[in-house]
């Protein structure tokens, strides 16, 4: 701005000194004023081109495509995406229709449902979506779902159309490896199951091989006793086809002990087939823990299966652990329905955990238990009006309370590296959620832990299918001395 001109240095006529001076006071203010207002507007437009800059970066950097109409449908405005897209540049879309750049023109389905769409947002506060197809820069048809809302102007009327898309070439793509990312996890899910599935029965092998030795050996044994009387029968039976007498046939059945032979044959048979089914019930109850579980549900007892894995955890890892089991003793049982694999395998694992819970102390500290006539393992089995629950309390180290927020956490262990895989606990306490229970862990004071598994039981249908789930199964252990009680910690 320039300096103001320079005042006379005489007043004009007619005029005192002081109204002099009041006027070149005034004008001094009126120049002030002008300066700041100057200033003022210098600001403005520097924050109004700071603004600009920014809408039209942002703009620019959107990946959707965007169109600004007015209310006629005509293009004022488009960011870079959409410029790209069909190959124009913002001078050669300004004021041209939208309906231009559809496949079909302003006459086709896809004009139709643009049109559609401006109708319907009119009315409405959140815009209306039509998926159109747009020609790109080659004219090939390109899918966009467009989102269109009103463009409302200062003074609150409605200016135009606002619209806001994304090809669906990209949505579909994204789709299909969302859904690609999907089935693999799956997979690998249903993978990690079997595995650890298969892990538990892996620790089982040297019980399997002591369980199947006894009545193979047995077998084998009464085998080799047919044999030989098979023999002794075909040298009497030639001698009486071929013709001898009668005192060379009474000295041959005494020397072949025939009479003997025939009278043992019977409770031969019966052993053999006894040892030939035992073996049988024992494959196939491995068969059906290690196949994948097919989800089938049947009436389970309960009781049988806790019996089940604990014959099994002491056939196989820990054949001295010790481990009481005290079952309800009102002749009830607990059948609940569910998978009896399933239900195993969440057993043996808890068991196996507190096994080798119990095995991480000092020899001095388990001996000492022993000698208060403290087992090892206590687990017990109630049942209320609904729901059966089992308690698995362990005289162990117990559990940290920084870990019990994350035990039941996938790959998560406390055990040395190599010696667990961290599934156990996340696996089996899917399977309990799965059969509409749930799992808990607390910390037993003064020492050890305490894990609660509640299932709802199943309506009574007489005697359960699938009691045992691979076999018999052996005598409960004598109930234990008094065992310290340890407070409910479920709410």
């Amino acid at each position: 701005m320039p300096p103001p001109p320079a005042l006379p240095a005489v007043p004009p006529e007619g005029l005192d000194e002081g109204a002099w001076l009041d006027v070149i006071q005034r004008m001094d203010e009126v120049y002030s004023q002008l300066v700041r207002d100057e200033i003022a507007l210098e600001e403005k437009n520097a924050a109004l081109e700071q603004s600009q800059q920014f809408i039209f970066s942002l703009l620019s950097a959107m990946s959707d495509v965007l169109v600004a109409c007015d209310a006629q449908g005509r293009i004022e405005e488009t960011n870079a995406a959409l410029r790209t897209l069909v190959g124009r540049g913002e001078a050669a879309l300004r004021g041209h229709p939208l309906d231009d750049l559809l496949v079909g023109g302003p006459d086709g389905a896809h004009g139709a449902r643009l049109r559609r769409a401006m109708a319907e947002a009119v009315d409405s506060a959140v815009g209306s979506v039509a998926e159109v197809d747009l020609r790109d820069a080659q004219g090939q048809a390109v899918p966009v779902d467009f989102n269109c809302t009103p463009r409302i102007d200062a003074q609150g009327r409605r200016a135009g159309h606002v619209f806001v898309g994304r090809p669906l070439g990209e949505l579909k793509r994204a789709y299909h490896q969302l859904r690609e990312a999907h089935e693999a996890l799956k997979r690998t899910q249903a993978q990690l199951l079997h595995s650890e599935k298969m892990a538990s029965l892996g620790r089982l092998v040297a019980g399997v091989a002591h369980e199947l030795n006894n009545p193979i050996s047995f077998v084998l044994g009464n085998v080799h006793a047919l044999k030989r009387y098979t023999e002794r029968l075909s040298q009497y039976l030639g001698l009486l086809h071929g013709g001898s007498d009668g005192t060379t046939l009474a000295q041959a059945r005494q020397r072949l002990r025939i009479d003997h032979t025939l009278a043992d044959l019977g409770s031969l048979m019966a052993g053999t087939l006894e040892g030939a089914q035992r073996t049988a019930d024992i494959v196939h109850g491995l068969k059906r823990f290690s196949a994948v579980d097919r989800e089938e549900r049947q009436p389970v007892d309960l009781a049988a299966v806790v019996e089940r894995a604990i014959h099994w955890v002491r056939k196989g890892t820990a054949p001295s652990f010790d481990i009481v089991f005290t079952p309800p003793d009102d002749g009830r049982g607990c059948t609940v329905s569910g998978s009896p694999g399933q239900l195993l395998q969440v057993m043996m694992n808890l068991i196996q955990n507190a096994a080798d819970a119990v095995a991480s102390l000092p020899a001095a500290d388990t001996q000492a238990a022993a000698a208060r006539g403290e087992p090892a393992l206590r687990i017990t089995l109630t049942r209320s009006a609904d729901q059966a629950r089992l308690q698995f309390l362990d005289r162990g180290p117990g559990i940290a309370p920084e870990h019990l927020s994350r035990l039941f956490d996938p790959f998560f262990t406390t055990k040395p590296v190599g010696k667990g895989t961290g599934l156990g606990l996340s696996i089996s306490y899917g399977i309990v959620e799965r059969h509409g229970g749930r799992l808990q862990a607390a910390h037993a004071a003064p020492q050890g832990a305490l894990f609660t598994v509640e299932l709802p039981l199943a309506a009574p249908t007489g005697v359960p299918a699938g009691a045992d789930p691979s076999g018999p199964i052996p005598a409960a252990s004598p109930t234990p001395p008094a065992f310290p009680t340890i407070p409910d910690p479920s709410p």
